[in-house]
């Protein structure tokens, strides 16, 4: 359970954003639209290498 702590005087909306990046943090939404439907194993890897590659090439063309 999140728990945010507001601080005297502190606006509504400050308050808010600082939940939604605790929640953000928790991966929670992430992992719900990951179980909303059943992925296997193989595809699951190849996304994350196809990623890896994409985030490397991004690495050598920036420097």
């Amino acid at each position: 359970m999140i728990i945010i702590n507001i601080k005297d005087g502190e606006s509504l909306d400050k308050a808010l954003k600082r939940f939604k990046k605790k929640f953000e943090k928790t991966g929670v939404l992430r992992e719900l639209r990951s179980r909303q439907a059943y992925e296997k194993k193989s595809v699951t890897r190849r996304t994350e290498i196809k990623h890896a590659i994409y985030k490397q090439n991004m690495n050598i063309e920036s420097v």
